[in-house]
Parts: structure tokens; C-alpha cells; sequence
């Protein structure tokens, strides 16, 4: 547990650097934000540009990995300069849960209770379901098995790409602890890893090998099919999306909340409050690549996708609360790195 999260902070630490950033102080701009952001600067950096135009407040982002991030926020303490942690998925921002401050009714209110920390300190911005990316000139949909335990059978082998550092992956492992417990999920990661998958350090790799025939399937989250189309239209790459309530098919949310050491509380609410705006939420289907599913109630999901609800299933079917993610974090890096498939 400690080797892992001297990894992380160290991994953090290199970022920081990387990018000629500070990690003792923050803008002392009245009219700047710090924005630790887990989401990735070629899916969120527009929105960000829309709310810096529509607001007056320029944002000083710093992007990474979101479990780095979280991490690194852990580190810093109250002498962090973030005010806003932006993150990938509910485990990443709900790992430091403590050192958020409550959000508005208002903002809350926006949003469903299921999207959303029981606290009110962070609240999600946008949707997304685990599914598996395969090649259409490989495979069809009626090759593909429903529930994600049988990708590790053997004629998968070799074939199929992950992203055991990335939030996402360590969410929806986090996420079948829940549901079927430590042993069960062991017993998946170790045949997974016996199966040879190929390993990337993220999900839009893992398409673009699909694309290329370097593999032929993958598991990922819906939306980076969309951004791979918006590369190479014709890409023979489609989504199989699992049985609703499936591990495989959890649907996560990137998370947004407030440091409370913040001292720019009223403009951070102001930026929480535009992503979760009418237009903030529209941002996900009208201009964006990625083709998010908005969570404000009204506001239309992507074209030719599956409605969320539909996605998420009943509460008896999809027993995960995104909230429990957070807690969980650690023991699942633990369980990744016993397995072999994160070091």
C-alpha cells in the first residue's frame, strides 16, 4: 500500500514538473482559478475556453491522471494550490472526499442523487458507460459475449487492450469488488493477466490500436470511439455494450469539486455552476468529439446511443453506489499491483 502511493505521488511529482508547475502555491489573481484537472486537455479544453469567455475568470489548469492528481492534492495538504479538482471518474475524486468543501443547493439540485456525493462535496458533470471497443472487420456484435468475466476466455488471447493505470480501469475494477466481491474480482484480474492483454497507459490508445488491427478489442469507455471517428471516419471500430448492471458496464461520471482550502470559493461555484449550466451540459453533444452523456434533466443525450437510463439500469440491477468508489480506491491499487498488472 505505502510502495503504491510513494508511486503515485512520485509519478505526480514528475508531472508537476513537466509542466514547470509549482506545487507550493497557486495564482494569488483574484480572477484565476487552479484547476487540477484529471480529464484529459483535448476532450475538456474547449469547455474550459467557453467558461473563461463567458465568465471573465481565466483558468490556470494542470492536467494529469486523475488518481495522480488525487494523490498529489493528498501530498499537498492545505498548503495545495488547487481550488477545483476536475477528475476523470467518482473513485479518483471521491478518494479525497474529506478535503472538499459542500456545494450549493442549487448546483446539487441539478444533478441526480445517483451522480452525486450523499455529502453534497463533489457532484458529476457528465456520463459514461464501460463497454468493449472492437473491430468490425475482426469480429461482430454476435461474436461478442454480454458480461466482461467471459473476455477472459482463451480465444481472446493476445487480443484484447487495457488501461490498468487509468482511472477509469481502477474504477470499474473498484466497481466489481463491490458487486461480486474481492475473491471473484481476483480470480478475473489473474485470468485477465494469464491471457496476455496488451497494456496502455490510457483509452484512446487502445482504440486507435483497434483501428489499426494491432489488437481487436478493448475495454474502454464509450466515448473514445467518438473521438477516434472524428480522426479516421472510417475507422473499423464499433462499441459492444454489456448487460446493464454488469461490471463491465458501469456507468461513471467525471466528478467536479471545491478544495476547502480554497480561498476563491465564490468564482470555483461560478465554474461548477457553468458546467452543470444548460449550455455547459449541451457542450457534450452539440460541440464536443467525445459525445458524453449531459446529466442535467432536459438537456438531450449524444445521437445513436443507448439512453443513460437505459445504460444504468434499475437500482436492483446496478447495485454499485458511485459514491463507495472513492473509499475503495487504495485496495483496489493494491490488488492491481498483487495481480502483476500495475508494478
Amino acid at each position: 500500500m505505502k510502495r503504491i502511493r510513494r508511486l503515485l505521488l512520485a509519478v505526480a511529482a514528475l508531472t508537476t514538473v513537466a509542466l514547470g508547475l509549482s506545487a507550493c502555491g497557486g495564482s494569488s489573481d483574484k480572477n484565476t482559478l487552479t484547476v487540477y484537472s484529471g480529464r484529459e486537455e483535448e476532450i475538456v479544453a474547449p469547455l474550459l475556453a467557453k467558461f473563461e469567455a463567458a465568465s471573465g475568470i481565466k483558468l490556470d489548469v494542470r492536467y494529469g491522471s486523475s488518481s495522480e492528481l488525487a494523490a498529489q492534492l493528498a501530498d499537498e495538504g492545505d498548503n495545495s494550490p488547487a481550488d477545483v479538482f476536475f477528475a476523470q471518474d467518482a473513485g479518483a475524486i471521491g478518494s479525497i472526499v474529506d478535503r472538499l468543501a459542500p456545494l450549493p443547493a442549487t448546483a446539487l439540485d441539478r444533478i441526480p442523487k445517483r451522480y452525486r456525493d450523499p455529502g453534497g462535496r463533489w457532484i458529476g458533470t457528465s456520463g459514461r458507460s464501460r463497454v468493449v471497443a472492437y473491430n468490425t472487420k475482426a469480429l461482430t456484435a454476435a461474436d461478442l459475449p454480454d458480461r466482461v468475466v467471459d473476455y477472459t476466455d482463451k480465444k481472446y488471447r493476445g487480443r484484447l487492450g487495457i488501461a490498468p493505470t487509468n482511472a477509469s480501469f481502477q474504477a470499474f475494477v473498484t466497481g466489481m469488488r463491490l458487486d461480486i466481491g474481492d475473491d471473484k474480482t481476483r480470480v478475473f484480474l489473474n485470468a485477465l493477466k494469464a491471457n496476455d492483454p496488451k497494456i496502455y497507459p490510457k483509452n484512446l490508445p487502445i482504440v486507435e490500436a483497434i483501428a489499426s488491427g494491432e489488437i481487436d478489442l478493448g475495454l474502454v469507455n464509450h466515448y473514445y470511439l467518438a473521438l477516434l471517428k472524428a480522426e479516421q471516419p472510417d475507422a473499423p471500430v464499433a462499441n459492444h455494450f454489456l448487460t446493464p448492471g454488469d461490471p463491465g458496464a458501469l456507468v461513471n461520471v467525471a466528478g467536479i469539486g471545491i478544495l476547502t482550502t480554497s480561498k476563491k470559493q465564490d468564482a470555483a461555484v461560478k465554474f461548477v455552476d457553468y458546467l452543470l449550466s444548460d449550455e455547459g451540459q449541451r457542450f457534450y453533444t452539440t460541440e464536443s468529439a467525445e459525445s458524453e452523456y449531459p446529466l442535467v434533466a432536459g438537456v438531450p443525450g449524444p445521437a445513436g446511443l443507448p439512453p443513460l437510463a437505459q445504460l444504468q439500469g434499475t437500482a436492483s440491477v446496478s447495485a454499485v453506489k458511485l459514491s463507495d468508489l472513492g473509499k475503495e480506491e487504495r485496495a483496489t491499487l493494491e490488488m492491481l499491483n498483487e495481480v502483476g498488472l500495475t508494478s
